[in-house]
């Protein structure tokens, strides 16, 4: 119960605030540029890295990115920076 009325309180919030979504509610923040760089920020962690896919753990789930020739150009704690042919985004559930 607690969680649904924290919830709405956010979604009120980000709504009637004008405040950034991805802050209030703790969403990864994904920019690409093209198919050679996608920025993320937001994320709990890095789960896997090779060459042809990376796997970044998430409040809500995992996020998946699959292609070639990926390089981490830059990681902090929340923050990733990876390069490479980018073909597929996935956001997991579970």
């Amino acid at each position: 119960m607690l969680k649904k009325f924290r919830a709405r309180v956010n979604n009120w919030v980000t709504q009637n605030m004008e405040l950034p979504a991805d802050v209030m509610m703790d969403l990864p923040r994904i920019t690409m540029i093209g198919q050679i760089h996608i920025y993320i920020e937001n994320h709990r962690g890095l789960l896997t890295f090779s060459e042809t896919e990376i796997r970044l753990l998430l409040k809500q789930g995992q996020l998946l990115v699959k292609g070639e020739a990926f390089v981490i150009k830059t990681i902090m704690p929340e923050e990733i920076l990876l390069e490479g042919k980018i073909s597929q985004v996935i956001y997991l559930t579970e």
